[in-house]
């Protein structure tokens, strides 16, 4: 087994504590922090998990600090688990000169180049830091899984659950880079990571692999603001994604909110929609 993760930072609210945690990570062969929520009802009952895959940019403190969204999971009885969102301190050239590859750019994926080697955040997110908290945390009911996430996040979100049938309840996204392999970011990390082949690229395209789909249907929500610059600069491209749902026989809530951006007030506006919709998944 391996040692338990360090607490690193505690606050409460809304009943509830955020609790920050460092560890060791086999994955990514460094420290890696990640954040938990627990509600009250953790105190008295294993409770559910909301897992939050963030954006280019964030670390795991980003989601906690802006959302808004321990109230909601406070009242519903459900942990949100958010994981950083890629390795740090390894000093690989180049890691830390751009915001959208290396650092804080995971983007979901096990690189399979060499330089990238420690890059293997699917890994992480699939198999162990599910399996760290199923062994340390017994109020963690790992069992009832679903997850969300916002830009490369939200890719992320959607890869991991198409890729691991039942594994998770459900998934939502706040405008995700829904087809990465025609998108110029998307094409970057792709090409960084994992080479020149690019069908080693669709194994982490939710739109091509939602068309090869076979596991459980559930409704996928997605929330996308019609001011947003990386919806307009083609980065994104969530109609894409709807139209390959459609081909795939997947269902989809899309919904194109007027006014909004990409930020976090985007986020923190219909967090609450988004718990609500993994709600009736995990609570089935």
């Amino acid at each position: 087994m391996a040692a338990p993760p360090q607490e690193i930072k505690k606050n409460k609210m809304f009943g509830g504590f955020n609790r920050r945690y460092r560890h060791e990570s086999s994955s990514c062969g460094c420290p890696m922090t990640f954040t938990i929520y627990f509600p009250p009802a953790a105190e008295s009952k294993k409770v559910p998990i909301l897992y939050w895959l963030s954006g280019l940019t964030c670390t795991d403190e980003n989601f906690i600090q802006k959302s808004g969204a321990q109230r909601a999971a406070s009242a519903h009885g459900v942990a949100l688990v958010v994981p950083d969102t890629s390795p740090r301190g390894l000093n690989v050239e180049g890691a830390t000169e751009s915001w959208d590859f290396g650092e804080g750019a995971g983007f979901y994926l096990n690189a399979t180049q060499e330089k990238w080697k420690n890059w293997r955040m699917y890994d992480y997110v699939t198999k162990e830091l599910p399996s760290l908290l199923d062994s340390h945390f017994k109020q963690l009911d790992t069992s009832r899984a679903s997850v969300f996430g916002h830009s490369m996040g939200g890719h992320g979100a959607l890869v991991v659950f198409l890729k691991n049938p039942g594994k998770y309840k459900s998934v939502s996204v706040f405008a995700p880079i829904a087809n990465p392999s025609e998108s110029k970011v998307g094409q970057k990390a792709f090409k960084g990571y994992l080479g020149e082949d690019r069908s080693l690229w669709e194994e982490y395209d939710a739109t091509v692999l939602v068309k090869k789909y076979k596991g459980p249907k559930t409704t996928i929500l997605i929330d996308q603001g019609d001011e947003d610059e990386f919806y307009h600069e083609k980065v994104l491209l969530p109609e894409n994604f709807v139209e390959a749902c459609k081909s795939g026989g997947m269902p989809v809530n899309f919904r194109l909110q007027p006014g909004y951006d990409h930020s976090y007030f985007f986020i923190a506006t219909f967090v609450d929609d988004h718990i609500e919709h993994h709600i009736k998944s995990l609570q089935a």
